[in-house]
């Protein structure tokens, strides 16, 4: 099956799963098939696995779903065929929106928010989608999350904002157009 997978065979992951493999099963790593072929970015194959009705909220040992590794690689056909078949947009802790903020996943951005994302949703260390694309540098993603509703005051564990990480990472566009946004520190 993880041959099949990193293959992009739809008719050999077919026929194991009508075999009766369990469309949940996972790796050694602690990913679910849906979850490598997302992240893998194989829409067959993701829609073959989407068939046999896996459990879209599934996550890996380290807290991600395959919605996330979709959208932090860019594969936005996968991720709107994720979308589709119902997974969720906002669960607790990290969130696809933030995994796509990192990148500079704009399109993917839009997908999630049109689907409900929360603009203002944190992970435990309280970082959001705004500080990431701050941090990173991302104007477009930072102008697109503001567009949304993006509260640009809130602040991270650690007491960053979105415009003290722009600013500690000399990113003078995302911080300029921060300081319109009303943000002073």
């Amino acid at each position: 099956m993880l041959l099949a997978i990193r293959n992009d065979n739809e008719n050999v992951v077919i026929d194991l799963l009508r075999r009766g493999m369990d469309v949940d099963t996972v790796s050694p790593q602690g990913e679910t098939l849906l979850m490598m072929a997302a992240r893998e970015g194989k829409p067959a194959v993701v829609r073959a696995i989407l068939a046999s009705m896996p459990r879209l909220q599934s996550r890996s040992p380290i807290g991600e779903s395959a919605l996330m590794l979709a959208a932090i690689q860019g594969h936005t056909d996968v991720t709107r065929m994720l979308l589709d078949a119902g997974a969720p947009v906002n669960q607790p802790g990290w969130t696809a929106l933030i995994y796509a903020a990192a990148r500079n996943r704009v399109d993917i951005a839009r997908l999630l928010i049109g689907k409900g994302a929360d603009v203002n949703a944190a992970a435990d260390n309280g970082i959001n989608a705004l500080m990431m694309a701050a941090r990173e540098g991302h104007l477009q993603m930072v102008l697109l999350l503001l567009e949304h509703g993006a509260d640009p005051k809130l602040v991270n564990t650690a007491g960053h904002s979105a415009l003290s990480l722009a600013v500690s990472r000399q990113h003078a566009e995302v911080e300029k157009l921060l300081r319109r946004a009303g943000v002073n520190n």
